[in-house]
């Protein structure tokens, strides 16, 4: 694997300084910026625009021990119990004593999370949780309505600068090995120093060929720190949502049926009518994610279908509306009447819970790198994610990654200590078709790293994508396309081998071959 993605012949137009640079503009990037000290210069960089991202599609809600029969305790057992065991204690206490207050900070910020009649607010359930904990905005639209606020926030302050359609090619460090910030393409190449770099790029939906993510979600953020030295964990768990609403020939980003749905009374039957779930789980529709995810496969092998149904008609058209608008909406777009029809769905890829190895600060093993949210590996998750758990690890760990920074000063470093790439001797380019590598790429994953995996499978998968990232290392890239198909190829090279090494099945780590 090479160091940089750029090569040291490409022009580099200039540079600009900040204390502070955080890629990514989602719920992880905008509130770590707004906890940073207002006497830090701070630069958010998005891919894209501000719509584009997991946190913007976000349904579910936030989890949070806020009401009164709900203690941080109850919420810790939770997680423990859908972490199957390998989650990091401190890091669940953490997240769990400090969520209620990041939740009242949100409060505070006018998100405008949804009431109940007494004009408190409401509360819901998901999947794996024993007590309703779950804060909404707009009935299934809290990413979107939390990051327009953070954001509307966040232009407000005039230490923050948000940067639009800005991609982050490498990051780049001085000669003691100290992060110095990123070298990005804005439609030309321009360093941005920094002593402080915060990746908060999100997922890695984009490697499979159905994903609740956007496709720009490549792990461009993961693959670059990773090319820094940044040590990853648990990249081999990798939660497949149950319910992706299924659409015949549909390929990319699949529309999500959140779990919220089954927490109003959902029920998940088989083609022929039949309530499967109620004899796989104590919790029954509402278990841990893996464990539905799996048993819907196996219903979907035995009456040999391509979806199962999940059935909310017991529900008025007037309830589900109002509390699933967008779910509602886009249903009915696609000729489906949930108040009357059952919704056809299957598992898809929808979220990385391993990523950059972080402490409870954020902080890597490269001194001034950090990571927060879906591209940070905290031990919060353990083996599987406890729904609506990943917006509260957004918040918690973006608030004390900024408190870190707040309290520990550095200086900009100078464009002249910035290690450059050494030559090269590239002579071919990249790909003329890199959507053709992407696409193979894809194509590999779905087939090699998803809900069940094996032995051959997963040692095939990593052959041909090492035989991809060999060709890659050869090439000079020198579109945003070139280097994105190198990310993609990186982070799965490292979901295959991790799944490779773990032989045994655990959360949403499941080896068909090694079930125990």
């Amino acid at each position: 694997m090479r160091r940089f993605a750029y090569e040291p012949d490409m022009e580099i137009k200039g540079s600009r300084s900040y204390d502070v640079c955080i890629i990514g503009n989602g719920v992880a990037g905008l509130y770590t910026a707004l906890n940073l000290d207002p006497g830090l210069s701070c630069i958010v960089l998005s891919k894209e625009g501000l719509e584009i991202s997991n946190s913007w599609l976000a349904q579910g809600g936030i989890a949070a021990a806020i009401s009164k029969d709900d203690t941080p305790v109850f919420h810790f057992n939770d997680t423990l119990v859908a972490g199957a065991g390998l989650c990091d204690k401190n890091a669940v206490r953490t997240l769990v004593d400090e969520g209620p207050h990041d939740i009242q900070k949100l409060v505070a910020l006018n998100v405008p999370f949804d009431l109940d009649d007494e004009g408190e607010l409401a509360i819901t359930r998901e999947g794996g949780h024993n007590r309703n904990r779950i804060v909404h905005c707009g009935g299934d639209s809290t990413g979107r309505e939390t990051v327009k606020v953070l954001a509307a926030v966040a232009v407000t302050r005039p230490n923050i600068t948000l940067s639009g359609n800005t991609f982050v090619v490498d990051i780049v460090q001085d000669v003691a090995g100290r992060t110095a910030g990123v070298l990005v393409n804005d439609g030309e190449y321009n360093i941005i120093l920094a002593p402080n770099v915060v990746v908060c790029t999100g997922g890695i939906g984009g490697i499979y060929m159905h994903s609740t993510n956007p496709s720009l979600a490549t792990g461009d953020g993961i693959s670059a720190a990773v090319r820094a030295g940044a040590k990853v964990d648990k990249m081999e768990f990798i939660q497949f949502h149950p319910t992706g609403l299924y659409l015949k020939n549909k390929i990319g980003r699949t529309f999500l049926i959140s779990e919220a749905v089954r927490g109003e009374g959902g029920i998940l039957r088989n083609r022929f009518g039949d309530a499967f779930m109620k004899n796989q789980h104590p919790l029954a529709d509402l278990a841990p994610r893996d464990i539905v995810a799996r048993a819907i496969i196996k219903e979907m092998h035995k009456t040999k279908s391509e979806f199962v149904y999940l059935d909310i008609s017991a529900k008025s058209a007037e309830f589900l509306e109002k509390r699933f608008p967008t779910i509602y909406g886009e249903c009915r777009r696609n000729g489906i009447d949930i108040p009357k029809d059952m919704i056809p769905v299957c598992p898809i890829q929808h979220y990385m819970i391993g990523g950059i190895k972080t402490d409870l600060d954020g902080r890597t093993n490269i001194e001034g790198l950090f990571a927060c949210g879906e591209s940070a590996s905290t031990g919060v998750h353990g083996a599987n994610r406890l729904a609506s758990n990943s917006m509260l690890e957004c918040l918690v760990f973006g608030r004390r990654c900024a408190s870190y920074i707040n309290s520990h000063p550095a200086a900009i470093p100078a464009l002249s200590d910035v290690v450059q790439p050494p030559a090269s001797h590239r002579k071919q380019n990249a790909s003329k078709d890199p959507q053709a590598i992407k696409k193979k790429i894809q194509r590999i994953m779905n087939s090699k790293a998803n809900v069940v995996r094996t032995e051959k499978g997963l040692t095939s998968g990593l052959l041909e994508i090492r035989a991809i990232m060999a060709g890659i290392d050869k090439s000079r890239l020198l579109t945003k396309e070139d280097v994105e198909t190198y990310n993609m190829a990186i982070v799965a090279e490292k979901i295959l081998l991790s799944a490779k090494r773990r032989r045994k099945s655990i959360g949403a780590h499941y080896r068909e071959d090694q079930r125990r």
